[in-house]
């Protein structure tokens, strides 16, 4: 992680923190693992995750539900932000050279193949599975003086191991499989097997069966032990 790539990420954090955004967003993706170091606080044996990437993702749980008013594009364009529609239906990103900021929110029923308007914001979400399984459990961790929302760890971690296996790109699998396992092996030191467990039984069999077989590929037998309450 370069230095003014971090920068930009908090000063983005604080001007949303002044402007009450936080309360209606979850952080995800990558970013997750500057607080999750905060959150194991006093595990020695916990390793330094530096995994992060170009990419801001940000959930918003209930999009019609967004009460405070504030033009994100204008409130981040002196940072060097600039909206860009990306595909045909216009999906809203915020590009800079260092960040990709984009809002994302839980598919549910049928499901949705265009954008949700977030009108308050001057954006709008891209609607992806299993994101609910994301806020399910909840922590917020406060750092800097900001609150920020996140996964409980157990369901970031699980959660990557999954969409690792529905991506086409074979170095972000690459990715989300290193932080899945780097993740779930500091909540084993942290003692937290039983969470670890609850959380993958949400999942139904056939999914738990490609958890697995994709930790045993990763030479994770450790953590597919756990899962299956084995040793």
């Amino acid at each position: 992680m370069e230095k003014k790539q971090y920068d930009l990420f908090m000063e983005i954090l604080r001007r949303f923190h002044k402007a009450g955004l936080l309360n209606d967003v979850v952080l995800i993706g990558s970013w997750t693992t500057v607080f999750y170091k905060v959150y194991f606080k006093g595990f020695e044996r916990l390793k330094t995750y530096t995994l992060v990437t170009r990419d801001l993702d940000l959930l918003v749980d209930h999009p019609s539900q967004v009460k405070g008013r504030v033009d994100i594009p204008r409130l981040l364009e002196d940072l060097g932000f600039v909206v860009s529609f990306v595909g045909t239906k216009g999906y809203i990103h915020l590009i800079h050279p260092d960040l990709i900021i984009e809002f994302l929110t839980p598919e549910r029923g049928r499901g949705v193949d265009r954008p949700v308007p977030l009108k308050n914001w001057g954006m709008n979400a891209t609607a992806l599975r299993f994101l609910d399984f994301l806020v399910k459990d909840k922590i917020t961790v406060t750092f800097e003086g900001i609150n920020v929302v996140l996964p409980h760890p157990a369901r970031f971690a699980v959660h990557k191991l999954v969409v690792a296996q529905r991506r086409t790109n074979k170095d972000k699998a690459r990715k989300d499989n290193m932080a899945a396992v780097d993740i779930l092996n500091d909540l084993i030191d942290a003692g937290q097997e039983d969470k670890i467990r609850s959380v993958y039984k949400e999942f139904s069999l056939p999914w738990q069966k490609k958890i697995v077989a994709a930790l045993k590929g990763l030479d994770a037998g450790a953590i597919s032990a756990v899962l299956e309450n084995k040793g």
